[in-house]
């Protein structure tokens, strides 16, 4: 029985509007004078990578730039990004954009660090030491690995999301500037925006720290439901409950983009902490096999994933249900709780998430094999409050067909 908690976080969090134009002197005060950008095309197009990049030449920064980012960024995207990055020799990497750019910053500075390939750090607390200095600028509301200690990827040799997690991870600045997010484009809103609340509602219900089952003598980053996890996943779904559909449907609402903006950040926290768990143990491997995003597949999955956890987490779901709006005023425990799964059902309607894995393209007769591989991603099973057969995975996959 664990008999302690701990709580991690970036070395500096800087979060505000406009506070993209304080980028030059906190980055230079790591101190770095080398920087290399992780971003994407779109950003360059969208001048996003201006706002960037002025600040840091203004500070008299040094700075190379990787512009090929890509959604659900491959292994082999990664490897290309660390190759281009010791072409140019920095001393920090920022990444500039969602969490696949962000996730692509870390693996380059974990291999510009400490060498081998992508694919020799994947899984839990594998990475031996500090990493070169990870600067994150997110310009989506909804992955939160502008906070976190984690990185997932596309494994397409095996046709499945691979990640990896470690403390060292975690960025050295986390800036998170709301304005950067509000020419982001109403699916990416809504995609994101429910990865957050997925992130938040996971952490919320997760496996108990005094009962986490962690084998003797494996470590893992994650340690289940903890009392400061607690306070950030509350603040998550209710930032989320308040302001995602305003954010999907009112993209210049500068309120909810910044609600949505501290809500991610909140639900990064509470997460990279507690742990993510059965959602996303189903996504990845649906993700490997479908053209789906992260936070779309964690949306769709969502719902049917709290039917399965809603007998042991009734008393959570029921606070979730009035966090997100819901009246459960003279309701029963087990009433409230079904709240927050319909409040959850339509506002994935509402922000436009695809409802079924029909919808994507998955066929009845991969739900075994998926069920099986979803199964064997030990790291975040575990963190569930119930521990899954192979034939429940089914269950749950088969009912969101």
């Amino acid at each position: 029985m664990r008999t302690t908690w701990t709580f991690h976080a970036p070395t500096s969090l800087v979060f505000g509007r406009n506070a993209v134009e304080e980028v030059g002197d906190l980055v230079r005060s790591l101190p770095a004078r080398r920087v290399f950008v992780v971003t994407d095309r779109i950003l360059v197009e969208a001048g996003i990578l201006d706002e960037v990049h002025g600040p840091l030449s203004e500070a008299g920064l040094s700075v190379g730039i990787f512009d090929d980012g890509q959604a659900e960024p491959s292994l082999q995207l990664a490897q290309s990004c660390a190759a281009a990055a010791r072409k140019f020799g920095p001393d920090a990497v920022l990444g500039l954009g969602g969490g696949s750019n962000m996730d692509v910053a870390k693996m380059t500075a974990i291999l510009l660090t400490h060498g081998k390939s992508p694919r020799d750090w994947l899984g839990d607390s594998l990475v031996p030491g500090p990493i070169m200095p990870v600067i994150c600028v997110p310009t989506t509301a909804g992955t939160g690995s502008e906070v976190s200690h984690a990185a997932a990827f596309t494994d397409t040799d095996n046709q499945v999301k691979v990640g990896l997690l470690s403390n060292y991870l975690r960025p050295r600045l986390a800036l998170v500037d709301p304005m950067l997010t509000v020419t982001c484009p109403p699916k990416v809103t809504a995609d994101s925006g429910i990865d957050a609340l997925t992130h938040a509602i996971e952490a919320y219900t997760a496996v108990d720290n005094v009962d986490f089952p962690l084998p003797p003598g494996e470590r893992s980053a994650y340690q289940g439901k903890n009392p400061l996890g607690d306070v950030n996943a509350e603040r998550a779904i209710r930032l989320c409950g308040q302001h995602l559909r305003t954010a999907v449907h009112d993209g210049k609402d500068l309120n909810a983009r910044e609600g949505m903006a501290l809500g991610a950040t909140l639900a990064g926290l509470a997460f990279s902490n507690v742990g993510v768990a059965l959602v996303h143990a189903l996504e990845y491997p649906v993700g490997g096999i479908v053209p789906v995003s992260h936070g779309a597949g964690n949306g769709l999955l969502l719902p049917f994933v709290m039917q399965y956890n809603l007998p042991l987490r009734k008393r959570e779901f029921a606070q979730i249900a009035e966090w997100l709006g819901e009246d459960v005023r003279g309701l029963d425990e087990t009433a409230a709780a079904e709240r927050a799964i319909a409040a959850v059902e339509k506002l994935k309607k509402d922000i436009g998430i695809p409802q079924r894995l029909r919808d994507i393209g998955v066929q009845k007769d991969q739900l075994h094999t998926l069920a099986e591989k979803a199964l064997a991603i030990k790291r975040i099973i575990r963190v569930n409050p119930r521990q899954p057969t192979v034939e429940e995975l089914e269950d749950i996959l088969q009912a969101a067909w």
